[in-house]
């Protein structure tokens, strides 16, 4: 397991699986934290929909800064996109620098558009409360996209799932 993830891990008393599976889901996936919080009850683990959203802020921002040291080199040319979300019932701005084979090279969240998968993420969230949580969960919804357009370097298996490659990170 990735030593940053460990840390983090440390004091929580779910098993790493389950984490892991809860935060690729809310990353990946348009559900709100209680729609995830049902999903993992009918296989039989009970979590609270706020312990998911405090295992996403701490996750998130180690798993994509584990994929950035495993990406593959992007294009020379890229454009810049922009696009607004709410953080706190305020706009702020979401950039990102996409290159000619719309693989991500960077993003960057502030002040107050192809974000469409951001925000088809983000709308079932309701927003976000705090600047922090909203720069944490993009990482990690930035994290999924860069991984379904096949951005991660490292993996000797080009046949693997999105899953597999997302809890290669954490591994």
């Amino acid at each position: 397991m990735n030593d940053s993830l460990r840390t983090i891990l440390k004091r929580l008393h779910y098993p790493i699986e389950v984490m892991l599976l809860c935060v690729r889901w809310y990353a990946a996936y348009p559900l709100s934290l209680r729609q995830i919080e049902e999903m993992v009850a009918e296989r039989g683990v009970v979590v609270d929909h706020a312990t998911i959203h405090r295992w996403s802020i701490k996750m998130m921002p180690v798993l994509a800064v584990v994929l950035c040291r495993h990406k593959r080199p992007v294009g020379t040319r890229w454009r810049m996109d922009e696009t607004c979300i709410k953080v706190n019932g305020e706009w702020k701005y979401l950039y990102r620098a996409v290159d000619r084979a719309g693989h991500t090279v960077d993003f960057l969240l502030r002040a107050q558009q192809d974000h469409r998968a951001i925000k088809r993420v983000v709308r079932p969230m309701l927003g976000f409360k705090s600047f922090r949580c909203a720069r944490a969960i993009i990482e990690g919804i930035e994290t999924m996209h860069m991984i379904k357009k096949g951005q991660l370097d490292f993996l000797k298996d080009r046949s693997s799932s999105v899953s597999d490659k997302f809890y290669s990170l954490a591994f």
